[in-house]
């Protein structure tokens, strides 16, 4: 923590780091960022916004490059610099699998984001979620893992009764609620569900082979909704480094007891508890178990949720930036971001504090991609060369 310093970028890296002013006779751009906080660009691991831009409503179908066009401007302007898509490879029981959240499906988003990543503002990455009892949907993950467009895969198994739909009444109301189905129907597709995993004794060797080949790929291997202890012990055997979600406060004491980072999403310390009874994300940081926050379903969250930690008392603002930066680049591998040190990339946030903080700028790789009115009202360009002082 720096109380007043200044940071001087030279191309896409950080050069310098000072305590005091920058010096205004430097060329390029000075920013004056008194009474701002400047943090390092967030990291988010696991959001799962994609699909419903390009679906907003259900079977409304939105072009896909706009789709991606408009989530990043969207990541930008919230601070996040760096973002994996957490895109859903399932399929629903007797072929009612939504239009949304299929293999078929999944593929053409993976394949859209890949081929226009060069064109984005920021670093946006493929997260495959693989629904275990839905074997069906493999081959399409393994034609993408196939072709490196995947940069991380996690085991996820919704069938209800156990996971995150542990209550099965609290299940078929809420998914009722979010498809516009009726109970019954749900009900009716949900026992089929259980049936199917319980019948087909081949699901996890399928599992393991996918995260053969990610491993061979170099990529993170996540589990999701971890409920029990049995669980963790099961998901380490798959290689498992990081527990998502964990919705119960057992299972991630097991996954840090096994060395697995532990993910919970930020809209849960938002909104001050799990919209699914599951494990309060604010109790989890309490028993010290959390290593990291995610988007989840709302990228507006992430920077939320670490100020409501720091003006609660629960964490100090060092710490709880690290949930959404050092430590989600620690975990996934990621050594060139993270934090703001000299030779790192210069991926970066400018942030207004108060009662509901506001990031004013997001700079990635040196280069500003959401600079709002506050800040180009402070911002003296000399030349809009290579060299950018920013003044804290």
């Amino acid at each position: 923590m720096i109380e007043r310093g200044g940071l001087l970028i030279d191309g896409t890296q950080i050069a310098q780091i000072v305590e005091g002013d920058v010096s205004q006779d430097r060329a390029g751009s000075v920013v004056d960022g008194s009474g701002l906080i400047l943090m390092p660009g967030m990291i988010d691991m696991h959001g799962d916004m994609l699909e419903s831009e390009v679906e907003p409503r259900p079977g409304v179908q939105f072009p896909m490059d706009m789709a991606v066009f408009e989530l990043d401007k969207r990541l930008a302007a919230n601070g996040i610099t760096t973002a994996y898509a957490a895109l859903s490879f399932w399929d629903g029981v007797s072929g009612r699998s939504t239009n949304h959240r299929s293999g078929e499906h999944a593929h053409r988003m993976s394949t859209a984001v890949y081929n226009l990543r060069n064109q984005l503002l920021i670093d946006l990455r493929i997260h495959a979620r693989y629904e275990v009892p839905t074997p069906s949907v493999a081959p399409a993950l393994v034609d993408l893992l196939d072709r490196g467009m995947v940069h991380m895969v996690s085991l996820m198994d919704h069938t209800p009764g156990q996971g995150q739909y542990r209550d099965m009444e609290q299940y078929v109301s809420f998914i009722s609620k979010w498809r516009n189905a009726s109970p019954a129907e749900v009900e009716a597709e949900t026992h089929e569900r259980i049936q199917n995993a319980k019948n087909d004794p081949h699901i996890w060797r399928t599992a393991a082979d996918i995260v053969t080949q990610a491993l061979a790929c170099g990529l993170p291997i996540a589990s999701h909704d971890d409920d029990t202890a049995q669980k963790i012990d099961h998901m380490a055997d798959f290689s498992v480094r990081i527990s998502e979600f964990p919705v119960t406060l057992v299972a991630a004491q097991e996954a840090r007891q096994r060395g697995m980072a532990v993910v919970m999403g930020a809209p849960n310390i938002l909104r001050g508890g799990s919209h699914s009874g599951n494990l309060s994300a604010i109790e989890a940081v309490l028993a010290g178990v959390v290593d990291m926050l995610a988007a989840d379903y709302a990228p507006a969250a992430l920077l939320q949720a670490v100020f409501i930690l720091v003006d609660k008392g629960i964490l100090p603002l060092h710490a709880a930036v690290k949930l959404v930066s050092q430590n989600v680049a620690t975990a996934l591998g990621l050594h060139d971001r993270g934090r703001i040190a000299a030779g790192l990339s210069a991926d970066l946030i400018l942030v207004e504090p108060g009662p509901r903080p506001r990031v004013r700028g997001t700079i990635r790789r040196g280069v500003p991609i959401y600079w709002d009115a506050t800040l180009a009202r402070r911002t003296i360009v000399h030349d809009w060369g290579t060299r950018v002082a920013y003044s804290c």
